[in-house]
């Protein structure tokens, strides 16, 4: 592949576990260096999270999240710790760290101390709270804001307990809106020569993920429920319903879908009827609805409906995360790549996005403080101080 387009970009990340990590990444996968900063003695927790390890220090937990980074050693509440970094930054686009948000002040990782050092610096912070507000020295993780902001309300069958989604879309969502922030912040820096801080946080992200429920709320005093069967708050169909060997997601947001779908399933004459005539009628004959498809689609495997209706309407099978990996149309669209590892290759997902037309590549997650060597040698310091200094933040 030809140059990434964020070749040139030093970022450094004081960072670890999930929601960081997971949109360093992202600018990792996209050309840019980025320098993971590892507090001793063991670095990132995730090095450490199970229950897969690829040797001491390393897990597929961790692989997952720190494809393509360096890894530098350093403590920074040392003095020693503390130059080195500082020699950094000033070679640095950007600095980013997930802590809690009481945290970057203390540590010197705002612009008001790192700005001093380089002007042009974006300082990127994702925490929990934020930095600014009575909750910033909370801790917090993804399952909370699941459940203070409302997802977990929205999530499962009507009248079961509260249920969180099965990943933790919230982490993934903030790094991602992280990434696409510090990367607006630093053309605004090369534009105009200064830096700022740019702050995220999990709360704020996981808000504003109720996007129209929301909207609906302030305006209309309108509450969204829960649905039977993962159903939509307003098109109907839109939801899962059985087949002979399973279940299949069917989405009729269009009109012209419906069509195809009742055509399809052998039932045209639906069309005329008053009860089924429209999205408004549709939606409030829900119920009734849901047993009529239910019996037609569950005389057949799903396989034979989705084949029936592949780009035709929008239709999916309801797989299990083995069933999703193993699917050939994964293969097909190259989502998954081997990468050479010291403990062997390890199988793992590609980014989402590509460059001309081509995935982007990965390169093992590093063993801690792997790169110490080549980065201290290119900050200027000799091979004796080389010595010295990663014997103390070892």
């Amino acid at each position: 592949m030809k140059k990434l387009p964020l070749n040139g970009l030093r970022i450094l990340a004081v960072e670890q576990y999930g929601a960081g990590p997971y949109g360093s990444m992202h600018l990792a996968d996209l050309g840019a260096e980025v320098i993971k900063i590892e507090a001793p003695p063991a670095g990132d927790v995730s090095r450490a999270t199970g229950p897969y390890f690829l040797g001491e220090g390393d897990s597929l937990f961790f692989q997952t999240f720190n494809l393509n980074k360096h890894s530098l050693q350093l403590d920074l509440k040392s003095a020693a710790g503390r130059e080195v970094f500082e020699r950094l930054v000033g070679s640095a686009d950007a600095v980013l760290n997930n802590l809690r948000g009481d945290q970057p002040a203390k540590l010197g990782l705002d612009y008001a101390t790192l700005g001093k050092l380089n002007p042009k610096i974006v300082c990127a912070h994702l925490s929990a709270y934020g930095r600014d507000n009575e909750r910033a020295a909370w801790p917090g993780y993804d399952y909370l804001m699941q459940a203070e902001a409302g997802f977990m309300a929205l999530t499962g069958e009507p009248d079961t307990p509260p249920a969180r989604f099965g990943l933790s879309m919230v982490d993934y969502m903030t790094g991602t809106t992280m990434a696409m922030s510090l990367l607006a912040a630093v053309i605004g820096a090369m534009r105009s020569g200064e830096g700022c801080d740019v702050d995220v946080s999990l709360f704020d992200v996981a808000l504003h993920q109720l996007s129209y429920p929301a909207t609906w709320y302030l305006n209309e005093g309108h509450r969204t429920e829960r649905l039977e069967r993962s159903a939509h708050p307003s098109t109907v169909p839109c939801q899962v319903y059985k087949s002979a060997d399973g279940w299949v997601m069917v989405m009729c947001m269009l009109e012209k879908f419906w069509q195809t779908f009742i055509e399809g399933i052998g039932n045209p004459a639906w069309a005329a009827e008053a009860r089924f005539a429209g999205f408004a009628a549709r939606r409030a004959a829900r119920l009734e609805l849901t047993p009529l498809v239910d019996a037609i689609l569950s005389t057949r495997p799903s396989a034979y409906w989705i084949e029936k209706f592949a780009g035709r309407i929008p239709i999916a099978p309801v797989l299990d995360i083995a069933q999703a990996l193993d699917n050939p149309y994964v293969q097909q669209v190259d989502m998954l790549q081997q990468v050479a590892h010291p403990a062997g290759t390890q199988r793992l997902l590609r980014n989402p996005v590509k460059i001309d037309g081509k995935r982007l590549a990965g390169r093992a997650a590093p063993a801690l403080n792997a790169d110490a060597q080549a980065l201290l040698s290119g900050l200027g310091y000799d091979a004796a101080t080389i010595a010295r200094l990663r014997g103390e933040q070892a």
